[in-house]
């Protein structure tokens, strides 16, 4: 069987992705036929946040700044808490006090799809932020991170104070925004079909029947001697 390749473009400070991870999961158990080669891709909802992060209440105050819009913001952490009870997804907001730059911990994500580790990797890091408030910008508690899920903690120190694949993961970031990605989670088939939203999982798994078959189609049409 031809596995469907599955980028999932998401950022770790995105609780929807978070939620569309866990969904994403039911989803595969629910289309066991479908064989899925899942990989995990960065992205920014704030590139220009500092490297050292902002204040959490003073970044939602600024991006939330009218009464209408704090309303807004209020109704949707309930949706999330209440979605996230039901998909065993633990939020706790009250805990989150920065708002952090996430591109080093998409590194640590990169390195640890690289050994295998990358769904571990993913579900370590949006449990440090949205269920214990963590800092994931801050490098230290980016190395003990990646140490629990199993990447050697001195290498890893070594390459994350360095600039070890920062430059590819920023273009990588870059390149789903220029392929038109406005909002995460988004889940891109095979570079051709692509689902955004945390979508319940019996929707994802449709998709995922979907686009399995199409890509099916497209290798063989590739592999056809007409296309030779």
């Amino acid at each position: 069987m031809i596995k469907l390749p599955i980028e999932m473009v998401s950022d770790l400070v995105c609780p929807w992705c978070w939620l569309g991870l866990r969904r994403l999961k039911s989803a595969m158990a629910l289309a066991p036929e479908v064989e899925i080669d899942l990989v995990f891709r960065p992205y920014e909802l704030d590139p220009t946040t500092p490297a050292e992060g902002r204040d959490y209440k003073e970044a939602m105050a600024s991006k939330f700044s009218s009464p209408e819009a704090k309303e807004r913001a209020n109704t949707m952490r309930d949706m999330l808490v209440k979605a996230g009870a039901e998909e065993g997804v633990p939020f706790d907001f009250d805990k989150i006090t920065r708002r952090p730059n996430t591109i080093n911990a998409h590194r640590v994500v990169r390195w640890a799809q690289g050994q295998g580790k990358g769904m571990e990797a993913k579900e370590a890091l949006f449990s440090a932020y949205f269920e214990h408030g963590r800092d994931i910008g801050d490098i230290e508690v980016l190395i003990e991170i990646g140490a629990s899920v199993g990447l050697d903690k001195a290498l890893l120190a070594d390459l994350i104070k360095g600039p070890a694949d920062l430059e590819k993961t920023q273009m990588e970031a870059q390149q789903f925004r220029q392929m038109g990605v406005t909002g995460v989670p988004t889940f891109v088939a095979g570079r051709a079909i692509a689902v955004q939203g945390a979508e319940n999982a019996e929707k994802l798994a449709k998709f995922l029947r979907h686009a399995s078959g199409e890509f099916e189609k497209a290798k063989a049409a590739a592999n056809s001697p007409a296309s030779t």
